[in-house]
């Protein structure tokens, strides 16, 4: 019978924390809590939630997942609570680790959400930072797993900006063989740092491939992913993005020069007619609202391999 393992990291502020075959066994948890095969109570655990950043399919997400785990959420808004005053994260992490049981956060910089994981005793988990997004990515290749049982021979090209969304590709791909192929304007690459680490984790770095030119990038694709080109924080530069973000647009001259069997993909809000055109979003090949639905499943799988 298929039940969650403990994680080896107690937490989960990275792809990087788990291995691939922890990644696969999220994967084949998600599926079973999908179909309804899976179910499990954890009588009266709780999960705390901390969002310096707004928030719609992350926060709904955690919280019917811990619900349908038999626990519950207490949302931690700083503009409401004494975070929000700037109480030292120390004192808050080790406070509110005595009164949940898990904690999510949302917030800017990775290394406040590393300060957390250091002074709380109980396991944190990153619910997005500039740097990464790992819960969205565990979402995404449960969603690619689903359309194509298994990721080999499978190509997945994000297109846009190299932002949190495309770091936490990279590296759940690395982990998994996955080729990652990224397509965003000069200056707007990936972060540097990630690069590094999934190219010492890849056995072929041929797989991953970095470019300027999504047309460079698309030609045997069967997963198209973008996302918003100016993320949370970035309003201020929202004009000058969109000018240089000028033919990074999934649309169907696009789409006509990936595989076949392609499915698109873009992890929420969408800007659109902006990065991706109403018509790829509400078409056949769009698989986006059923990667939004998995976000519940993959963190019901991790919530129980952590709590």
């Amino acid at each position: 019978m298929l039940k969650p393992i403990k994680l080896s990291n107690k937490n989960f502020l990275s792809n990087l924390d788990i291995t691939a075959n922890e990644v696969n066994h999220i994967l084949e948890l998600s599926k079973g809590f999908k179909n309804n095969s899976l179910k499990l109570d954890y009588g009266n655990k709780v999960l705390g939630l901390i969002f310096d950043k707004s928030s719609t399919r992350t926060r709904v997400s955690f919280q019917v997942a811990m619900s349908r785990l038999g626990g519950s959420t207490i949302d931690l808004n700083p503009n409401t609570s004494q975070i929000g005053r700037g109480e030292p994260i120390k004192d808050t992490a080790r406070v509110l680790s005595s009164y949940c049981d898990i904690l999510a956060i949302r917030t800017f910089k990775q290394c406040d959400l590393e300060e957390y994981a250091n002074w709380s005793t109980k396991p944190v988990i990153n619910a997005l930072t500039d740097l990464e997004h790992p819960c969205q990515a565990l979402a995404d290749f449960f969603t690619i797993k689903e359309e194509f049982h298994d990721f080999r021979n499978v190509v997945l090209t994000f297109i846009g900006d190299g932002n949190n969304v495309a770091n936490s590709l990279i590296l759940c791909g690395a982990l998994l063989g996955v080729e990652v192929r990224i397509a965003s304007p000069k200056g707007f690459e990936p972060n540097s740092s990630v690069i590094e680490k999934a190219l010492k984790i890849y056995k072929n770095k041929n797989l991953l491939k970095i470019t300027n030119d999504p047309y460079t990038a698309v030609p045997g694709s069967n997963v198209l992913y973008t996302d918003v080109w100016s993320s949370m924080g970035e309003e201020d530069k929202k004009n000058q993005k969109d000018k240089l973000f000028n033919g990074f647009t999934i649309d169907k001259d696009l789409l006509g020069v990936a595989e076949k069997d392609v499915i698109v993909l873009h992890c929420l809000p969408a800007y659109r007619n902006k990065e991706i055109t109403d018509e790829i979003i509400d078409s056949k090949k769009s698989r986006i609202f059923e990667q939004a639905e998995n976000r519940l499943y993959a963190q019901q799988a991790l919530l129980s391999c952590l709590l």
